[in-house]
């Protein structure tokens, strides 16, 4: 019985020391491809016609999820092209690299992100619409930004809990993010995400990054966890159609939720 202990034992220190080390060969690989893109967004992005750009920086995505372990599925249908804004639930650091890679999408994020090194450069050669969340003044401004994009025949994207969750019950959607399709009169289409361990077929929490969690904390979890699945399930794009802003939100946060668990 000791023996057959010891050797268990043994295995799942092996095991652990197995993981350790993809994950730093994982790190190596993704610290090369963050690289690669900041050399893409200062030299190659600039060159391109905006078709170019968006397919690029798709791409980039889906090498950067390769890179970091994560299998992508999509169901559903992605929008072929806009005018449309894409709302999902929040779940991880991965959401946005996960919704770039299944379809190239600009993001509104919170105006902090611009300054981060690095990820800053990305994010803002991805296209991203930068909001100051404590102006009312900059929210209007941002409104104005999404309808013009929206007019452009563009594809937005939002998260509108406006913050991680923990994947287990999703938050309260803000509705003020919907008011350039509702004024626009421009179709919403929601998005279901979930991280699924490819061993088991259950939800991996893994990719989670929520409260006082450090982002490197919940990096180093993802990289060491066992082989991830990123499902984006796309549901139907739908308007107002006459609906209070409010109303169309929690209809479209009902959606959301059971598509994250299909």
């Amino acid at each position: 019985m000791g023996v057959r202990a010891g050797l268990v034992r043994s295995g799942m220190l092996w095991g652990a020391f197995v993981r350790r080390i993809r994950a730093c060969w994982r790190v190596l690989r993704i610290t090369g491809h963050i690289f690669s893109g900041v050399w893409i967004a200062a030299v190659r992005l600039p060159r391109l016609q905006q078709p170019q750009q968006n397919a690029e920086v798709q791409a980039w995505a889906q090498t950067f999820l390769k890179h970091a372990g994560v299998v992508l599925e999509i169901r559903g249908q992605p929008p072929v092209t806009g005018p449309v804004l894409l709302i999902s639930n929040h779940i991880s650091w991965l959401d946005i690299p996960v919704m770039h890679a299944a379809r190239h999408c600009r993001f509104v994020s919170k105006s902090d992100v611009q300054d981060w090194p690095l990820v800053g450069m990305l994010a803002t050669a991805a296209g991203t619409l930068y909001i100051e969340r404590s102006s009312r003044r900059d929210a209007l401004r941002m409104v104005r930004l999404m309808e013009d994009a929206l007019k452009a025949d563009e594809v937005l994207a939002v998260f509108p809990e406006g913050t991680t969750g923990d994947g287990r019950l999703l938050l309260p959607f803000h509705a003020n993010l919907l008011q350039a399709a509702v004024s626009g009169n421009a179709p919403v289409q929601p998005v279901g995400l979930r991280f699924i361990d490819q061993a088991t077929g259950q939800t991996s929490h893994a990719p989670s990054y929520i409260g006082d969690e450090t982002l490197l904390g919940s990096i180093w979890r993802t990289l060491c966890a066992p082989p991830v699945m990123a499902v984006v399930h796309y549901g139907q794009a739908e308007f107002a159609d006459g609906r209070d802003r409010r109303v169309w939100t929690r209809h479209l946060r009902q959606t959301v939720d059971s598509l994250r668990q299909s």
